[in-house]
């Protein structure tokens, strides 16, 4: 994107961390609302289709947090680490709504 534009709509901001824990919360919730589906389903093959969709959900998860964690931008069991990244995270999300 053009360095101008990207200044004008603040997505200079966006770092890859910021992107990244972004992707990571939306595939979690993609998880938590297919697991909820399947518990709500009329049939069985609405149901099977569904336990596909979760399973590719939680696959996606899965790589994300792996990249995630190569790259140093989430430390799961590291929390007193995490808390510094979130905090990071927040200040530059913050920044990019002032």
């Amino acid at each position: 994107m053009n360095p101008i534009l990207e200044h004008m709509t603040g997505l200079h901001m966006l770092t890859d961390e910021v992107i990244a824990m972004d992707f990571l919360m939306n595939a979690k919730s993609g998880v938590r609302n297919y697991a909820m589906a399947v518990t709500e389903c009329a049939t069985p093959e609405i149901k099977q289709i569904l336990m596909k969709q979760l399973e590719e959900a939680i696959d996606s998860h899965e790589k994300i947090t792996n990249y995630m964690m190569q790259r140093g931008l989430y430390h799961p069991y590291h929390i007193p680490e995490q808390i510094q990244l979130d905090q990071k995270n927040i200040q530059t999300a913050m920044n990019i709504l002032s």
